[in-house]
């Protein structure tokens, strides 16, 4: 796509943070007492047939009242302003079994999960194992470190809260929309240069018969809808490599007009885990961070989220 045929997106998708926050009821859904009963149900059902937590489908997990709410969040996610946040599931009462189980069940309403490393680790989990992320093969999650806006390689993440940090942690998220058509009002010269291939290291984890590195611009255009990709950390990584081009100067300066537009107190919009909270991103319309966290001294105590990273049937066309 050329300079001149870039223009503004005009969706639902496109949105301000304070905007947002005034508006929480129409993104918030907290699970009633009814819903958490088909819940219990579901996982005991799970459970008595001793089915593997990365076998559970929809179909056998049975939500009929739930299930309803889901699919509203499902198209909010895929059609409306790409996020939503659950309430309310007792995490504190289930086991951690109980609550992968619950947190997988409801996951597969809204897509299927698929792996998050070269480990086949379709459930993940996100707390401090101490790993440097400055590493090539580092991965941010896996630290306590501030972490800055970006997108996952996946159509939608999920984040189930189990227990929250000392302090810190906050989620950010902001609309990758929004960012675009401020940059474009800037600065449409940067916003072109992101519309062209960049490099991302594969961090390590190579398929078969594929390259350490990998090409994909940040700006993808598809049957006029936009998408976004932006992971600076893998982008940089790529460097290592002598056959990756060198990133000119233009490039640097249009990655810190999206870090620095993204960063935006008037566009992001900041959000509190409990436990219990399930938090959804469309990873092709949202970009999210990460406020670094204190954690507490005691093992079981510490920060500890789930992770799905699900592929959804009706998500945009790449």
């Amino acid at each position: 796509m050329n300079l001149t045929q870039l223009k503004p997106v005009d969706a639902p998708r496109v949105w301000r943070g304070p905007e947002m926050a005034a508006r929480s009821a129409q993104w918030t859904y907290r699970l009633d007492a009814k819903a958490i009963a088909e819940l219990d149900t579901a996982i005991a059902q799970i459970e008595s047939r001793a089915v593997d937590i990365l076998q559970i489908r929809r179909e056998i997990f049975a939500l009929p009242v739930l299930g309803e709410t889901l699919r509203r969040i499902r198209h909010a996610l895929q059609h409306g302003i790409g996020f939503a946040v659950i309430r309310g599931l007792p995490a504190q009462r289930y086991d951690i079994r109980k609550a992968a189980i619950a947190y997988f069940g409801i996951g597969s309403h809204i897509g299927e999960a698929v792996s998050q490393n070269a480990k086949g680790h379709a459930l993940g989990h996100v707390c401090n194992l101490g790993f440097d992320p400055d590493l090539p093969t580092g991965r941010g999650y896996q630290s306590a470190k501030q972490l800055n806006f970006h997108t996952d390689p996946t159509d939608v993440v999920g984040l189930m809260c189990l227990r929250k940090a000392k302090s810190g942690g906050l989620s950010s998220i902001v609309s990758s929309a929004t960012v675009y058509n401020e940059m474009l009002a800037q600065r449409p010269d940067l916003v072109h240069v992101l519309t062209q291939t960049l490099y991302r290291d594969r961090r390590g984890e190579i398929p078969e018969n594929c390259l350490p590195w990998y090409r994909l611009p940040v700006f993808n255009f598809r049957d006029g809808q936009l998408t976004t990709n932006y992971v600076r950390s893998t982008i940089e990584k790529a460097q290592r490599f002598a056959e990756v081009p060198r990133l000119s100067d233009t490039q640097r300066e249009a990655f810190a007009l999206i870090e620095r537009t993204a960063a935006d107190p008037a566009l992001y919009l900041n959000m509190e885990f409990e436990p219990g909270d399930i938090q959804l991103l469309n990873n092709h319309y949202i970009m999210h961070a990460r406020t670094s966290y204190e954690d507490f001294a005691e093992l079981d105590k510490r920060h500890h989220l789930l992770r799905l990273w699900l592929a959804c049937e009706d998500g945009p066309p790449l």
